[in-house]
């Protein structure tokens, strides 16, 4: 029995080696060397001080500010170490009340928009951190940043047009718009008075 146990036991340590350990640290390895930005989670600092990633939605309440999806994240909103999504099937009262709740606290936020509100200011995404929201998500926000940082319409409108970015290799996927970075733009050129 100990000569058919020893190439099943040879063989699980050797893989476990090989897919454990070496594939993991060699993948690892490369990325730091390749890409060292992005392995370390593509951090943005302000002023020598981490206040985000690009890759991690944060909440934004105040009206100065553009908001991002909303988070499905467990325990409080936009915890990385809780990623996922509601699980609510398209059909469930809870997801389709809470849509509505957003849709009314956004038309409350957002008086001047009477057309339809974009899917992503209402709906979480499948990891409840997506950092992005589309071009037509940060337009229908415009008037109320604007009025609240009193900035004209145009010069946001072109601050966003600027942060959009576009599709992956011009092809894949939508444009989209970083909310951190927007945010974070817009603080560098019209700061909020306090």
């Amino acid at each position: 029995m100990i000569k058919e146990l020893r190439p099943v036991l040879v063989i699980l340590l050797v893989l476990t080696a090989l897919t454990g350990l070496a594939y993991p640290f060699a993948v690892t390895g490369a990325a730091q060397a390749l890409f060292p930005r992005q392995a370390a989670g593509s951090l943005i600092e302000k002023n020598g001080r981490v206040i985000g990633s690009e890759l991690l939605g944060q909440s934004f309440a105040q009206p100065g500010y553009f908001w991002g999806r909303p988070s499905a994240t467990a325990e409080a909103p936009y915890n990385a170490s809780a990623s996922g999504g509601s699980n609510l099937a398209p059909s469930a009262k809870s997801l389709a009340d809470s849509v509505a709740e957003r849709v009314m606290a956004f038309r409350k936020a957002n008086p001047g928009e009477t057309g339809p509100v974009p899917a992503d200011l209402v709906t979480a995404s499948a990891s409840g951190l997506d950092p992005h929201i589309s071009p037509a998500a940060a337009e229908a926000q415009v008037k109320r940043v604007a009025a609240s940082r009193r900035v004209a319409l145009l010069e946001l409108h072109n601050l966003v047009g600027a942060m959009t970015e576009g599709r992956v290799f011009g092809l894949l996927g939508e444009p989209v718009v970083n909310v951190l970075k927007l945010n974070l733009a817009l603080d560098e050129k019209w700061p909020i008075k306090k």
